[in-house]
């Protein structure tokens, strides 16, 4: 595995504003390779907007975001995605109408051979392009454990395992940072540990992993660092057990009248193998 103390992606003084309302102010994030990290906050606290500046769905107003040492603020979304920064989203964003095949496929399309036109036209190695495209979209299905699907239409599955597709989806376009926005939304308790598990297998294809995500038993079994919004702010940055027990942490989940930190290690329970290899 890759040094985990360099910087894949940075943020860099990062602003946001809507209208009159401050979404993102001054945040700095760091990202190292070969890490799971995840972002965490109350409600309203900026994490998917942050998650929306890094993709490029939105622009900064002030700041600079570098990816492998170049700036990636301001390129487009799909520049971004192709340099190898790939994002899931909050709400489901899947094709309800094609098969859950054919959705990874769409991913695999951006680092296609043959482009658009000659698909379209059935130029000369598409046949053979369209194979290849086809197994890759099938490993990845085989990888989140869905390959007996494969060939149903992406509506007609469980909403837990339409989230699988999504994530598929995005491994296809080949991430070398996958920014996951609330995977365990919406899943049961063995959904989400099943998850959990897969996250740890897309870590070890050599992928970088930067997670929002409010189930607290997931962020601290798989984290090894963790970041915490607030107000648009940046409040802390660390280990799983520095963070739970940082007391602007504890105060920004629990109010002022809190009283001590063993109520939020309740609420943020340390388990899994994020905390242990924290230090790594």
């Amino acid at each position: 595995m890759k040094d985990m103390n360099l910087p894949l992606l940075e943020t860099r003084g990062v602003s946001k504003n809507f209208g009159g309302v401050v979404a993102i102010h001054n945040v700095d994030l760091s990202v190292r390779q070969g890490e799971i990290k995840a972002l965490i906050g109350p409600n309203g606290a900026g994490k998917t907007t942050m998650f929306n500046l890094i993709s490029g769905t939105h622009a900064l107003d002030k700041g600079e975001i570098v990816f492998e040492g170049t700036r990636i603020s301001g390129l487009p979304s799909h520049c971004i995605a192709a340099a190898g920064v790939v994002r899931t989203f909050q709400n489901l964003q899947i094709f309800g109408n094609m098969t859950v095949l054919e959705n990874v496929m769409a991913g695999s399309y951006l680092h296609g051979r043959t482009g658009f036109l000659k698909a379209a036209f059935r130029w000369p190695g598409v046949a053979a392009e369209e194979t290849r495209l086809q197994e890759q979209a099938a490993e990845y299905l085989a990888l989140v454990g869905l390959e007996s699907r494969a060939n149903d239409a992406a509506a007609s599955l469980p909403y837990g395992q339409q989230r699988l597709v999504e994530i598929a989806r995005a491994l296809a376009v080949q991430p070398k940072l996958l920014l996951l926005d609330e995977p365990a939304a919406g899943l049961t308790r063995v959904e989400t540990n099943a998850l959990h598990e897969l996250i740890y297998r897309i870590r070890e294809r050599g992928i970088t992993i930067l997670l929002v995500e409010h189930d607290m038993n997931l962020v601290m079994g798989v984290a090894n660092r963790v970041a915490v919004l607030h107000y648009a702010q940046k409040i802390a940055e660390g280990t799983p057990a520095e963070v739970q027990c940082n007391p602007m942490v504890i105060q920004a989940y629990l109010g002022a009248d809190w009283q001590g930190d063993l109520r939020l290690r309740s609420m943020l329970p340390l388990a899994g193998r994020g905390g242990e290899r924290s230090d790594a």
